[in-house]
């Protein structure tokens, strides 16, 4: 695909992806899903990358969705346009490797919504965030009613949806919305540290802490359970046998790809 609002940059097994579209302040549009449902089909494909890391360019991550395309469509087009987000970031979720939101700015509406999808939030401390989409007269459409929710308790997600209000990065570290705030110029090697760590760690190990805790976050505790004992079953005779080893022998393991 010809990319036209994402840039991607891929270094030491971690692909760095950009939305750049500044001077909309990178708002979210058709284009935008249409880019990252292909990205992200090309990375689960290439054994090079082990980590994601989202941001955008300019002084916004992204400011919400695309007003401009949304302003005239009808009930029917509003429904896709909100699938269509729906089924770009619940690809996020389900994407293998980890993830890494940047946010390295504005991050509102369908911005704060890409940063709810991603597995970790890091923000500049000149980050905003906020649900804004009442002050239009709609609602976020790109499953934030559920995930903000389920991230930083019922109360504190009703409050800023109701409202619209806009939080600052301390404000968000404190809701549990972002889990660590860092100066602008110091996000990006935040990012890229953190991937780094995550990274060395055993690669089928890392998967299958995304996969086994997001898919028992939605199951009863007794399931979620048995399905961690079925995973954690899985990697004996296989990376595990090689961790294990090489802490019994003092040296750093050699995983098996």
């Amino acid at each position: 695909m010809d990319y036209q609002v994402l840039k991607t940059a891929v270094s030491e097994g971690i692909a760095t992806i950009t939305i750049s579209r500044p001077q909309a302040l990178n708002a979210l549009n058709s284009r935008f899903f249409q880019e990252m449902d292909s990205l992200l089909a090309e990375m689960s494909q290439r054994d090079d990358v082990k980590v994601l890391i989202i941001t955008g360019e300019g002084k916004a991550f992204a400011a919400g969705a695309d007003i401009a395309e949304m302003a005239q469509k009808t009930q029917g087009e509003g429904r896709e346009f909100s699938r269509a987000g729906q089924r770009t970031f619940r690809n996020l979720e389900l994407f293998a490797k980890p993830i890494i939101a940047a946010v390295n700015g504005f991050a509102l509406g369908g911005g704060s919504e890409l940063a709810l999808a991603c597995d970790i939030r890091i923000a500049s401390a000149k980050a905003k965030f906020g649900q804004p989409e009442v002050n239009l007269g709609v609602i976020p459409g790109y499953a934030g009613t559920q995930r903000l929710p389920r991230l930083i308790g019922l109360g504190n997600a009703l409050y800023l949806l109701m409202t619209g209000e806009m939080i600052g990065a301390e404000e968000a570290l404190r809701m549990g919305l972002v889990q660590k705030v860092v100066e602008p110029d110091g996000l990006l090697p935040a990012a890229v540290e953190l991937a780094k760590t995550i990274s060395a760690k055993g690669p089928k190990a890392v998967r299958l802490v995304k996969q086994v805790t997001r898919q028992g976050f939605l199951m009863n505790f007794e399931a979620g359970c048995a399905h961690e004992s079925e995973m954690f079953g899985s990697l004996f005779e296989n990376e595990a046998a090689e961790g294990m080893r090489a802490f019994l022998e003092k040296r750093p393991p050699k995983w098996p790809q």
